[in-house]
C-alpha cells in the first residue's frame, strides 16, 4: 500500500509504502508476521506476548511488569543482562515494554543479524533462569519505578484513582504497574506460573519487517522456535464493564501548587469503527494551538493545561478502554468554574457538527501523525503485531488511513453523542491540601 504525504519543508509530495505483511503459523501455535521492505539494510524483530494487567488478577497486580524485567536475568547459556550486551555489540538497540494487554521485546538491528536476535530471543522464551536470588532485586526496582511514576508524579496516583473508579468489574481497574502490597508479596512460585503460562510460543506473535526474505527469515524462526512446545492456553475470565448508568465522581487530595481534574468516557475497543470519529473529535479538542481548548483556556492563562485524549493506533485497548479529557487550572481560576466551561464546550460538540474547515484539519492532523510513524519499520512493526494480537486481525492496519479519510462531521456528532454523555462520565478532581492534612490522611504506596 502505497500513500502520498506533503512534505511540509520542501513542499514536496512524498511517497511513503506501508509494508504488505504475509502471515505464518508455526505447528506451535507461533503466529509469524514477514514484512519486506528492501529500503534500508535493517530489521525489525518484535515478540508480542498476550500477557498484560488485563491477564492479572487482584494479589498479583503488577507480576507482568516485573516479568518483563526477570526476561533480562538470564538464561541456562548467558547470564544477567548478556542478552543486551551481545545485541549492541552487534549495532543493534533493543528494549521492552509493558501494557495493559501485551508485553513486548523488540531489537532494531542490521539485516544480517537477524538469526542472532531470533536465537536469543528464542533462547529466553525456552530456558529463561528465575530465581529468588534474582527476583528479589528486581521486584525492589518496579516497587522504586512505581514510587517515581504513579506515587511521586503530579497526576500518577490520580489517574490511578480514575480507572479504578470508572472500571468496577474489568482488570483494567488496577494499574500496569501494579498495586505496591501485591508487588511486596509475588513469590518466586508466582513468576514460575507466570513464565509458564504466558510464555508460550501459542501465546505470542513474532513480527520481521525490513531487508529480508520472507522465505529465509520463516525458516529462521522455524529453526528456533519450532522445537518449542506449545502450552495449554490460561483459563482466562476476563468480566465485561457494565454500561455505566451514571456520573461518578471522587476527591483526591495531597500537596498540590495546583488544582486539577481528570476525567473519562467508556469508548470501543480496537477494532471498533467508531474510533476514528472519536480521535478527530479529540484533535479538534485540544490538537494543536488552532484547537478549542488550547484557544479558550490555554492561551488565555486559565489553564495549564488541557487535553482530550484517547491513543493512537496500534495503541488502542483490546477490550472497551477509556477517552480522557482533563484539565490544570491556573492557580487564579477556580477549578470548578474550569470544569464548567469544559463541559460546556462538550456539549457544543454533542449539539453542532464541526465545520467543514475544522474537520479538514483535524483530519490532515491525524494523518499527519500516522504517516511520519510509519517512516520507520519498527513502527510498522508494531502496526502489524498488535493488531494481530489485540484485534486478532493484523489487517486492520490497512483500514487505519482510510478509516480517517472516510470520516464526516456527522459522525463526529454521533459520537460525541453516543460516548459523550453526563452519564458515561467518571471524574476525579485533584484537591490541595496542606501538608499537615497530606501526613494526617495516610502513607501514600
Amino acid at each position: 500500500m502505497t500513500v502520498v504525504r506533503s512534505n511540509a519543508s520542501t513542499g514536496k509530495s512524498e511517497l511513503i509504502r506501508l509494508t504488505e505483511f504475509i502471515k505464518y503459523r508455526l505447528d506451535n501455535g507461533l503466529h509469524l508476521l514477514i514484512g519486506e521492505a528492501q529500503a534500508l539494510p535493517i530489521v525489525s524483530y518484535q515478540v508480542h506476548f498476550a500477557a498484560g494487567s488485563r491477564f492479572e488478577r487482584p494479589g498479583i497486580t503488577g507480576i507482568t511488569h516485573l516479568f518483563e524485567h526477570m526476561m533480562f536475568k538470564g538464561t541456562k547459556e548467558l547470564g544477567p543482562e548478556e542478552f543486551s550486551r551481545i545485541i549492541q555489540a552487534n549495532g543493534g538497540t533493543l528494549n521492552a515494554f509493558t501494557t495493559t494487554d501485551n508485553t513486548s521485546y523488540y531489537e532494531n538491528l542490521p539485516a544480517d543479524k537477524l538469526e542472532l536476535a531470533v536465537r536469543l530471543e528464542a533462547d529466553r522464551l525456552q530456558n529463561l533462569q528465575i530465581t529468588p536470588e534474582s527476583l528479589e532485586p528486581e521486584r525492589e526496582v518496579v516497587r522504586s519505578e512505581r514510587k517515581l511514576r504513579s506515587v511521586n508524579t503530579p497526576f500518577g496516583l490520580l489517574i490511578e484513582q480514575l480507572y479504578a473508579l470508572a472500571y468496577e468489574q474489568h482488570p483494567y481497574r488496577w494499574p500496569v504497574i501494579g498495586w505496591d502490597h501485591d508487588l511486596k508479596n509475588l513469590t518466586w512460585e508466582d513468576c514460575l506460573e507466570y513464565y509458564r503460562t504466558y510464555y508460550a510460543p501459542n501465546n505470542a506473535v513474532v513480527v520481521i519487517v525490513g531487508n529480508v526474505s520472507a522465505d529465509a527469515a520463516w525458516k529462521t524462526v522455524d529453526k528456533f522456535y519450532g522445537p518449542i512446545p506449545s502450552q495449554p492456553h490460561p483459563r482466562q475470565i476476563i468480566t465485561p464493564e457494565k454500561p455505566q448508568r451514571g456520573e461518578k465522581r471522587a476527591v483526591f487530595k495531597k500537596v498540590s501548587q495546583v488544582a486539577a481534574f481528570f476525567s473519562s468516557f467508556h469508548i470501543p475497543q480496537i477494532s471498533h469503527p467508531d474510533l476514528f470519529p472519536l480521535q478527530i473529535l479529540c484533535g479538534a479538542l485540544s490538537a494543536g494551538r488552532s484547537s478549542r481548548f488550547f484557544e479558550k483556556w490555554e492561551k488565555p492563562g486559565k489553564a495549564v493545561e488541557a487535553h482530550a485524549e484517547m491513543g493512537h493506533p496500534p495503541f488502542l485497548s483490546m477490550d472497551p478502554g477509556l477517552l480522557q479529557i482533563y484539565a490544570i487550572a491556573s492557580p487564579s481560576v477556580s477549578l470548578a468554574t474550569l470544569e464548567q466551561e469544559i463541559w460546556e464546550e462538550v456539549e457544543n460538540l454533542r449539539q453542532e457538527p464541526l465545520s467543514g474547515e475544522e474537520l479538514s484539519k483535524v483530519k490532515k492532523q491525524v494523518r499527519s501523525y500516522f504517516l511520519r510513524s510509519l517512516e520507520t519499520f519498527f513502527f510498522q512493526g508494531l502496526l502489524a503485531g498488535l493488531y494481530q494480537l489485540r484485534a486478532g486481525d493484523f489487517r486492520l492496519l490497512y483500514n487505519v488511513l482510510p478509516g480517517y479519510e472516510s470520516v464526516t462531521a456527522e459522525d463526529v456528532l454521533r459520537v460525541a453523542q453516543k460516548y459523550l454523555r453526563p452519564e458515561n462520565r467518571t471524574v476525579v478532581s485533584l484537591q490541595p491540601v496542606s501538608h499537615s492534612e497530606h501526613e494526617d490522611l495516610g502513607e501514600l504506596e
